[in-house]
């Protein structure tokens, strides 16, 4: 038994895998990773940027594509092609686990991060295409994608929240959630085949409040530094613990309706005088999931820890949040700086792809 199966078998912590590319749909490294205990696939534009600009493997479906149409609806066909493919390998785990696990995410266009009804469009368009019921799509975490969570959440469609990085919008999350589905509810819909994960942010958060502490300089400050990411996970697990019980919660979960998990993203150690799985070891815990480069992954294998851990320190965790505001860091600012460059990174790769797509094409119509 590998430790991937045991951290989902002792701990109830689902491991997906932070990848996606057509190669590994063809050469059996994704079939190999579920093998091993993966049991799911999270994408994003910058893995898909890498992937197709840097892989001959789309080269000859992508000179067809092209002469077809726009480079963007050639992305559009590649990514959901891999996507299709990657949820038929994970069909089994979908079935085995009733719909909790065998998920493949695919994101929204960048662009849409700030327009609520181009999101729910996009969203219903990629769900009808791929029409897979194990397909979730991304949808990020801003003012205007909070209600579009709760417009897809409500049409019964299963949805992977992108881009939380703080309590406040993390609560906000949920209760579009709460709120999606007492709609479905109330237009006669099944609740228990909506499937739904908060992915919360990580490790950017102690990148951007490492930096911080760094510049006030202070010893207070300074011995704060690398403990900011993992109290805000737990306190977003506390959260996660009280907002999922009680009589609001009761009556959908006695309609069948599931928990949305907690998804800890961005979890490779930044900062190499880290421990390699600081973001992994210390957040392990029933109803929650991990999504892991191989790197990570492969870190685990060989030196991971299978112990709950996610609800333990939390006391303390309190302690470092408000330890940040008395040596002068404002963490609510630090979240909306991490939302606001985490909707500008994914926007920058999905542009650098679309020319990098379009240089291709200009190549291989030449060749």
């Amino acid at each position: 038994m590998t430790k991937l199966h045991q951290l989902y078998q002792e701990q109830g912590q689902s491991p997906w895998l932070d990848d996606l590319k057509r190669s590994y749909l063809q050469d059996g490294t994704l079939a190999a990773r579920v093998d091993q205990g993966i049991r799911g696939v999270t994408s994003n534009p910058t893995i898909f940027a890498k992937a197709i600009a840097g892989e001959a493997t789309y080269d000859d479906e992508f000179a067809a594509l092209s002469k077809q149409g726009s480079v963007t609806d050639a992305y559009w066909r590649l990514v959901m092609d891999d996507v299709s493919q990657a949820c038929g390998l994970l069909r089994a785990t979908y079935d085995e686990s009733v719909g909790m696990d065998g998920f493949v995410s695919l994101e929204v266009a960048p662009d849409l991060a700030h327009d609520t009804e181009g999101t729910v469009k996009a969203a219903r368009w990629i769900h009808a295409t791929v029409d897979k019921p194990n397909l979730m799509v991304k949808i990020p975490a801003t003012e205007a994608g909070v209600p579009a969570i709760r417009t897809m959440i409500a049409a019964g469609r299963n949805i992977n929240v992108t881009l939380i990085f703080s309590l406040t919008r993390y609560a906000d999350v949920i209760e579009a959630y709460l709120a999606g589905l007492e709609d479905l509810v109330s237009t006669g819909g099944d609740p228990s085949h909506v499937s739904s994960v908060a992915s919360f942010f990580v490790s950017r958060v102690d990148t951007e409040t490492d930096r911080r502490l760094t510049a006030i300089g202070t010893p207070e400050a300074l011995a704060l530094r690398g403990r900011a990411a993992v109290a805000n996970a737990k306190l977003a697990y506390e959260l996660f613990s009280d907002r999922f019980r009680g009589p609001r919660w009761d009556a959908l979960a006695a309609k069948g309706a599931q928990v949305q998990r907690p998804l800890w993203a961005s979890t490779s150690t930044k900062n190499p005088d880290y421990p390699d799985l600081l973001y992994v070891d210390t957040l392990i815990g029933p109803h929650t999931v991990n999504t892991m480069p191989e790197a990570t992954i492969d870190a685990f294998e060989d030196h991971g820890t299978i112990a709950r851990t996610v609800d333990t320190g939390t006391a303390d965790a309190h302690q470092v949040i408000d330890a940040l505001a008395t040596v002068g860091v404002d963490f609510a600012d630090v979240g909306r700086v991490l939302e606001d460059e985490g909707v500008a990174a994914f926007a920058k790769s999905f542009d650098e792809l679309v020319q990098a797509l379009t240089d291709k094409a200009n190549a291989l119509s030449a060749s």
